[in-house]
């Protein structure tokens, strides 16, 4: 698993290279994660010996599509993809802080340690996602969210901080035109996908929504 795993991490840095002191962070935080992988389902159990470029570099690459972004929201964080990468590398801009929002208590207790063993800026709301976004205080530059729910119900979370500012960037599979063509149903918005530099996925990104009817 190890070498399997050099070389992985290998290919995912060569995707999103990032600074030797992200790399370091990022290095505790893989560390963490296994270990706590053996009691807690964080990721599946498939993509561990691919964790790099299947959910490393996979968080990465949103960075890029918001470089000046330094207050981040991350719904639905589970085991802290994309939120404590993007912590990891935010951690290098001082100022700027990732909020987590986690339902599930156990997972939450794990971002809390990722918090602190990588030693990002980052805080952890242990809330169900749609009642607590517009809790969050202080202007929000991103609002980011990975496997958590259909493109109609994240574009709803996340409607309260873009209509704040905020930019939405929410990383989709394949069925991403189905997606988009249920969420047409409800919201009107006008989306700029990216094709995902780690496989088959998009990244739909939002800069407005606005309600139908």
């Amino acid at each position: 698993m190890d070498t399997a795993l050099a070389a992985d991490k290998a290919a995912a840095l060569k995707l999103a290279p990032v600074s030797r002191e992200t790399e370091a962070r990022l290095d505790r935080y893989i560390a963490l994660l296994r270990e706590w992988q053996a009691k807690t389902n964080l990721v599946a159990s498939s993509t561990l010996p691919h964790l790099w470029t299947r959910h490393i570099a996979d968080s990465l690459q949103l960075v890029a599509l918001a470089p000046d972004a330094r207050s981040w929201v991350d719904l639905g964080s589970g085991g802290g993809f994309p939120g404590i990468v993007l912590a990891c590398v935010m951690a290098e801009f001082p100022g700027a802080v990732v909020h987590l929002v986690e339902r599930n208590a156990k997972k939450a207790a794990f971002l809390r340690e990722a918090i602190r063993v990588t030693g990002s800026p980052s805080m952890v709301h242990l809330a169900e996602i749609g009642d607590n976004v517009d809790r969050i205080t202080g202007p929000v530059d991103c609002v980011t969210a990975r496997a958590l729910a259909p493109l109609h119900q994240l574009v709803g979370f996340a409607e309260p901080l873009v209509h704040l500012g905020a930019k939405a960037l929410f990383l989709k599979g394949q069925d991403i035109e189905a997606e988009l063509t249920e969420a047409a149903k409800y919201w009107s918005i006008q989306p700029q996908l990216h094709q995902s530099r780690t496989g088959d996925g998009w990244i739909v990104e939002l800069a407005a929504i606005e309600r139908r009817g």
